[in-house]
C-alpha cells in the first residue's frame, strides 16, 4: 500500500495568521481585509482562508460592515488565570470537531520526560480508538504517534529513547532496524503525515503530523481500521490542514 498525502504547510499558515491576528489587533475599531492585506502583504489566495480559519475557532469576529475585530476566544486565550482551562476547552472542542470531520477517532500527544504520551483522544462509537495492546510509551518505533516524535528528536535523543525502548518486532511490516527507521525518520518531510500502515497493530493503519509550539515535541494524530484505509490519505490530508488551529491554540 503506497499511501502518499499531499504535503501541506499548517506552520507556515500559523506564522500567517499571527500577522493577520495582530493587524487585527492593532485597529480597536475593525479593519478590512484589504487594510489587513496591505499591512501583512499577504496575497488574497492566502489571506482568505486565514480569514475564514480565524473566524470558525472565534479569534476574529466580523462586525455587520464586514470589519474584522479580535473575537472573544482570543480574548479568553489571554485572560491570564484562565488560560490552561481555556486553552484545554478549545483544543477537546477542536479534536471532537475534528473526528467528526474526518470520520477518524484523533489524538494529540506529547514527548514529555524521555516517554510517548498521548495526551488527548477523541472518539466514539464510529471512531474508536485503537487498542492499546503493547504501552504506546515502548513502541515508539512502530507507530505513526512515536515515529512523528521522533522525527523532532535529534539522533542522540532518538538513541536515548531506543536504548531504554528496545525495538520490537509487534507486526510483519513493523521496522525492527534501527538504521532503518533511523533512515526513515530523517527522510520523512516536515509538511507530510507519517503513516503506520498496520506496523502497530494488524487491523489498524495511522497518520501523524508534528504540533510544534515553542520547545514541546507533539504531534496530532488519527487511527482507522484497515477496511477504511482507502480512506486514509484523505483523512491524513485534512489532519494535517487541520494541525494549524490546534497549533495556533497552543501557541497564543
Amino acid at each position: 500500500m503506497a499511501l502518499k498525502p499531499e504535503p501541506t504547510a499548517p506552520f507556515h499558515s500559523v506564522q500567517y495568521a499571527l500577522r493577520v491576528l495582530e493587524a487585527i489587533g492593532r485597529h480597536g475599531g475593525g479593519v478590512t481585509d484589504t487594510q489587513v492585506a496591505r499591512e501583512t502583504g499577504l496575497p488574497p489566495g492566502h489571506l482568505a482562508p486565514l480569514l475564514a480559519m480565524l473566524l470558525r475557532e472565534g479569534y476574529v469576529e466580523q462586525a455587520g460592515d464586514g470589519a474584522y475585530v479580535i473575537g472573544d476566544s482570543l480574548v479568553l486565550l489571554g485572560s491570564g488565570a484562565a488560560r490552561q482551562e481555556a486553552v484545554a476547552a478549545k483544543l477537546d472542542a477542536t479534536l471532537a470537531e475534528l473526528r467528526d470531520s474526518v470520520g477518524a477517532a484523533v489524538y494529540v500527544s506529547r514527548y514529555i520526560d524521555g516517554e510517548v504520551r498521548i495526551t488527548r483522544i477523541a472518539d466514539g462509537p464510529r471512531t474508536p480508538a485503537v487498542k492499546e495492546w503493547v504501552d504506546f510509551r515502548s513502541s515508539a518505533h512502530a507507530s505513526a504517534v512515536g515515529k512523528c516524535l521522533l522525527t523532532q528528536l535529534d539522533r542522540d535523543g532518538r538513541r536515548d529513547h531506543l536504548s531504554r525502548h528496545k525495538i520490537a518486532r509487534l507486526t510483519s511490516r513493523t521496522i525492527t532496524s534501527e538504521k532503518v527507521l533511523f533512515s526513515r525518520l530523517d527522510s520523512q518531510p516536515a509538511t507530510v503525515p507519517v503513516l503506520d500502515l498496520q506496523e502497530y497493530a494488524v487491523g489498524t493503519v495511522c497518520a501523524a503530523v508534528p504540533l510544534t509550539a515553542g520547545s514541546a515535541v507533539g504531534c496530532l494524530a488519527l487511527s482507522l481500521p484497515v477496511e477504511h484505509a482507502h480512506r486514509l490519505r484523505s483523512a491524513a490530508d485534512a489532519l494535517n490542514r487541520q494541525a494549524a488551529p490546534m497549533v495556533l491554540s497552543l501557541t497564543l
